[in-house]
């Protein structure tokens, strides 16, 4: 079997651990670093244990942001605020598999609005949940932590999951990138490509860094080499 993917995984800086004081110019630092997407977590205190970002913060970023924002709803009933977040400034949006009982129609929502439709799985919720659903998909984030707080240790059996992921998509005609999400780091972030995974949300890694520019292009660097390695093996 073919298991082609992208030959240069995006990175998507999570903004959660960003500056909440300085957030216009954490965005403004980003428009020109090695940075794909910018990720937007949206927590509501029920389906996970945490508030966070809401649609005002989303219209104030996207009013300074040069890349697409890659909006992931960790929300209960995210049927009723997709048209929402998209007129804020959402390019994707992403709900939680665990938290839509119909989920086909939501999907269906999100595509209609003219967005990226994706489907975060949280790390006890096995792929083969997505087998009906997956050619319909544009992204699946594969959640390596549980969700809710930023800073959690990598799950290491996220790597299985994301190549049993990469084999569902394939064998369903699937073009959805996987996206993986918690604890990514330059100890990780070579392996979870090779093992399939197309975006990479890195958030403390790069935040807490000294500078998360130069961060970003050392993460792009390995990540090219990486990519290169693959190739030749061809």
């Amino acid at each position: 079997m073919n298991l082609t993917r992208r030959l240069a995984p995006l990175l998507a800086p999570s903004l959660l651990a960003a500056d909440f004081g300085n957030l216009q110019s954490e965005t403004e630092r980003l428009a020109g670093s090695a940075a794909d997407w910018l990720h937007f977590d949206v927590m509501d205190g029920r389906f996970v244990p945490n508030i966070s970002f809401g649609i005002p913060v989303l219209q104030a970023v996207h009013r300074h942001a040069q890349q697409p924002i890659d909006v992931h709803l960790m929300i209960e009933e995210p049927q009723h605020y997709l048209s929402a977040f998209r007129d804020a400034g959402a390019a994707n949006i992403t709900v939680h598999y665990e938290a839509c009982p119909h989920l086909h129609r939501v999907v269906q929502q999100i595509k209609q609005l003219g967005c990226r439709a994706g489907v975060a799985l949280n790390p006890h919720t096995p792929v083969g949940v997505l087998e009906d659903i997956a050619a319909d998909l544009d992204l699946v984030c594969v959640m390596s932590v549980n969700p809710g707080f930023g800073g959690q240790t990598f799950i290491p059996n996220t790597l299985r999951k994301v190549a049993a992921l990469k084999e569902l998509l394939v064998d369903s005609g699937s073009s959805a990138l996987i996206e993986v999400d918690g604890g990514v780091s330059l100890d990780n972030a070579g392996a979870l490509v090779e093992a399939g995974a197309d975006v990479l949300v890195a958030g403390s890694f790069v935040f807490n860094s000294p500078d998360p520019v130069a961060t970003l292009a050392l993460m792009r660097q390995q990540l090219a080499a990486v990519a290169a390695g693959e190739e030749e093996d061809k």
